[in-house]
């Protein structure tokens, strides 16, 4: 039996198990569902999927705290949970573990899963790694944009050795989960990276994409470094993003067939403010903007240019709309390049970075830093004026048609013994 770990604070953490679900069961396999809860659990009901809430139940409230805390957001000296939260998550899944007799948990950045498959002695499969994972970080890859300010003063070169060597290094994040382990008697988890990777992860990119070959990346292996558990391994798996099961609501239909270039605003797990001075840019470029509100209060925006909604079908929307604006979490950036449309991301933390980066070497993006979104109309007329945008992105969308990422992914995780 395959158990699904979701971490419905996030949309697209919440989407990503929906999509392994389909893609598992399709394949005949028996996969069950838990959750601690959170903001985007309705996206599991609407998908016809059961699932069970499992140790204290995450308030709305509660699960924007966690997003807030979350790695490269919050303050390092803190894990998330408190000790307390973390002891009841980690007994409650581990004991739902054993119930259903899982014999593999698959997770997108439930972290206490960390310690419960430890606990339940079951492997880990994690698939929120994305493309942040060590041949990245050991060819030098991770972006220069330091994410601690006092390093923004150092020469380029510097700070890109600084930041690409402190996955590996740093404890950052992880003293909670250290404190419970040692409790519990398990393996700790010896560093920011590793709390991050699973037994198994799944890197859900392309190596067009990432640039590392799949045969270097899937050789990797820890040798025996401190910094990461010793039967870490990482696999291809090929893009794994929201094609979520709602309709586009009729005022949507009207607002895209409508004439004019839209650009897409769409900053979940972002603050209003940010959606807000995103979608007045777009406005000032004399576009019509279409804001997918999410969590957001944000319906005085509506105008007979702006049109504003709750949670969209990303995949139908993006390519319909001429620009698209994200916090480049790697799903809302597949999401983008697979419909072939042009990204400006705005990221809020280095994993996002990387991802926005990715994409804009290849001519597909721009990025744009959270506080210059004020001043953005230009850049933003300008990527609507410049065609090279799309047809980079059209170049992307091809390599991404060539692979069912869910299904290999599925693939991967079935073939676990």
């Amino acid at each position: 039996m395959i158990a699904l770990l979701a971490q419905c604070a996030y949309l697209s953490e919440t989407s990503r198990m929906i999509e392994l679900h389909r893609a598992l069961t399709a394949r005949g396999a028996d996969v069950r569902v838990a959750t601690h809860g959170g903001v985007h659990r309705n996206l599991l009901d609407a998908a016809g999927i059961p699932y069970e809430v499992v140790g204290p139940p995450m308030s709305d409230e509660r699960g924007a705290r966690f997003v807030a805390d979350a790695p490269g957001l919050g303050n390092v000296r803190q894990s998330m949970y408190t000790d307390a939260e973390l002891r009841d998550y980690v007994l409650a899944e581990a004991k739902w573990l054993r119930g259903v007799g899982a014999r593999v948990a698959v997770t997108g950045f439930l972290l206490t899963a960390q310690l419960s498959t430890r606990v339940a002695g079951v492997p880990l499969v994690t698939t929120h790694t994305g493309s942040w994972v060590p041949p990245v970080w050991e060819r030098g890859l991770l972006p220069a944009d330091a994410p601690w300010p006092a390093l923004r003063l150092l020469p380029e070169p510097l700070r890109r050795r600084l930041v690409n060597a402190a996955p590996a290094r740093v404890r950052y994040y992880t003293a909670g989960f250290n404190r419970v382990a040692a409790e519990l008697g398990v393996e700790p988890v010896p560093s920011l990276a590793a709390l991050v990777l699973g037994d198994l992860a799944l890197v859900t990119e392309v190596p067009e994409v990432l640039g590392i070959p799949a045969e270097e990346l899937e050789a990797w292996r820890p040798a025996g470094r401190r910094a990461y558990r010793p039967g870490t391994r990482l696999a291809y798996s090929g893009p794994l993003y929201a094609r979520l099961d709602v309709p586009i609501p009729p005022h949507v239909e009207e607002f895209l067939d409508a004439p004019g270039p839209i650009v897409y605003v769409a900053l979940t797990s972002s603050s209003a403010g940010l959606v807000r001075s995103v979608a007045a840019a777009a406005a000032a470029a004399s576009a019509r903007v279409l804001v997918a509100g999410t969590v957001h209060a944000v319906g005085d925006l509506h105008s007979g240019r702006t049109c504003v909604a709750g949670v969209l079908p990303s995949h139908l929307v993006m390519p319909r709309v001429d620009l698209a604006v994200t916090t480049a979490g790697q799903g809302s950036v597949q999401t983008a390049m697979a419909c072939g449309t042009p990204l400006l991301a705005v990221p809020l933390q280095p994993e996002q970075t990387l991802n926005a980066v990715l994409v804009e070497k290849l001519g597909a993006a721009r990025r744009l830093a959270p506080a210059a979104t004020a001043t953005a109309a230009g850049l933003v007329r300008r990527m609507l004026d410049d065609d090279r945008y799309r047809r980079a992105a059209q170049r992307v969308k091809g390599w991404y048609d060539a692979v069912d990422g869910a299904d290999l992914a599925a693939q991967r995780i079935l073939a676990i013994p």
